[in-house]
């Protein structure tokens, strides 16, 4: 692989295309990918590894599901990009909204950076107020206005912000810690007039995985609504995730828009912005806020993420990856005890991250504490046993439908091993 990385320097920033592919902050060099294959990444050397990246939570079927694979080869040989809109594009919504109720109406763009994007232009269009309120380590995609305080790639390689946002940018946003709803009380009450939208991934995915703790989403709900701001759910990640449906879904809150990715694309490009139909009717060609895009609503990434959910509906495997995920968390959690390492395994439905801290997050200041020295070891050393963790501290990884007992013990066999040698 040593060829391909100096091949892939000498015409790629860094060799990657994103740079938590690139390994910098786990001091390894990166790997390249051949192919996948079920619960399997083959690399280009030939190696074969457990895959809990899951392309960043995008693969919750694992790799190269059949079915998936069926549809998509039957809609390729129709044609790749139309250019206008089709059926598989109406279908996919159809689904997407008879599975999350609270959602009218969506319009479909290529990533979820580009949907948080148009769901705040909105935001601001139908409150005619400018500020955003975000959360400190919540990463909401590479637009300018969402790179403060991010988390993700910024937060894995060190970066407070992106060099490049205007100064005209960054102060339009407001940032809370995550989980502090006196915090987001005293933003309010101070310039809560000025405040267009709250938006806040209702999982935390991009600081590690740090849970909502219990009314702090029901506190945001209410906030914005009391000031008349909206209420914006990233749910890039945690769409379709934990069930078939939102986790605002799950738990009963309905947001104002639900941004969605990932999942719904069933590994291809996607992104989508869902919300009420009085917001909805503002995007053009009903109303006056502008947003458009060649590749949106694409016939490959619409079969594939069609085929995909219908799947995740009709057989349900959430219960089966939740178990899996549980597990190794109580492995990770039980052999760290027993090494005496400070580990903190959190773990929520098929999600989970191995953090180094005696402490459970609930923010980003408690992720910071974590010690990526040891989970840069950790991760080097798994990956040499086989298993394919999130290259970064501050990343969550996954359990697909494709994982299986067999997956999860030779898990638990590496992680005695490593854990041990780093007593």
């Amino acid at each position: 692989m040593a060829n391909l990385l100096q091949r892939s320097l000498a015409v790629m920033p860094g060799g990657v295309s994103s740079p938590a592919r690139s390994f910098k902050s786990v001091g390894c060099p990166p790997i390249f990918a051949k192919e996948g294959k079920g619960s399997k990444l083959i690399t280009s050397d030939g190696g074969v590894l457990a895959d809990y990246c899951c392309s960043w939570g995008a693969l919750a079927l694992g790799h190269a599901r059949p079915e998936v694979l069926e549809a998509v080869a039957q809609t390729i040989a129709k044609g790749f990009s139309f250019g206008v809109t089709c059926e598989l594009e109406i279908e996919l919504a159809e689904l997407i909204c008879r599975q999350i109720p609270k959602i009218d109406s969506l319009r479909f763009v290529n990533s979820g950076t580009e949907a948080v994007m148009s769901a705040i232009r909105l935001a601001r269009a139908f409150t005619k107020k400018d500020r955003i309120l975000k959360f400190d380590g919540g990463y909401h995609g590479h637009g300018d206005a969402m790179l403060v305080s991010a988390g993700s790639g910024l937060l894995t390689h060190g970066l407070p912000f992106s060099a490049g946002v205007p100064s005209s940018v960054a102060q339009d946003i407001l940032v809370a810690p995550y989980n502090d709803s006196d915090a987001v009380k005293e933003i309010f009450s101070s310039c809560g007039d000025t405040i267009a939208a709250v938006v806040v991934e209702p999982v935390a995915c991009n600081m590690g995985l740090v849970l909502p703790e219990p009314g702090f989403l029901e506190s945001l709900r209410n906030l914005s609504r009391t000031y008349k701001a909206l209420l914006i759910f990233d749910e890039v990640i945690s769409g379709f995730r934990f069930a078939p449906t939102s986790f605002g879904e799950i738990i009963g809150i309905r947001p104002d828009m639900t941004c969605l990715g990932k999942i719904i694309g069933g590994g291809f490009p996607v992104g989508a912005v869902g919300g009420r139909r009085d917001l909805m009717n503002l995007f053009a060609p009903n109303g006056p806020v502008y947003q458009a895009g060649t590749f949106s609503g694409n016939p490959v990434s619409m079969a594939a993420g069609l085929a995909s959910l219908k799947l995740l509906i009709s057989k349900n495997p959430y219960p089966a990856m939740n178990t899996l995920a549980k597990t190794i968390s109580q492995y990770v959690n039980a052999i760290g005890e027993e090494c005496g390492i400070p580990i903190n395994c959190v773990q929520y439905g098929s999600a989970f991250t191995v953090f180094f801290t005696s402490r459970k997050p609930r923010n980003l200041c408690d992720t910071k504490k974590a010690d990526t020295r040891l989970y840069a070891n950790y991760f080097t050393e798994m990956l040499e046993k086989g298993i394919f963790l999130p290259p970064s501290q501050f990343e969550t990884a996954f359990v697909s439908s494709a994982h299986n007992e067999n997956d999860i013990e030779n898990f638990f066999i590496a992680s005695i091993r490593v854990l041990s040698d780093l007593c």
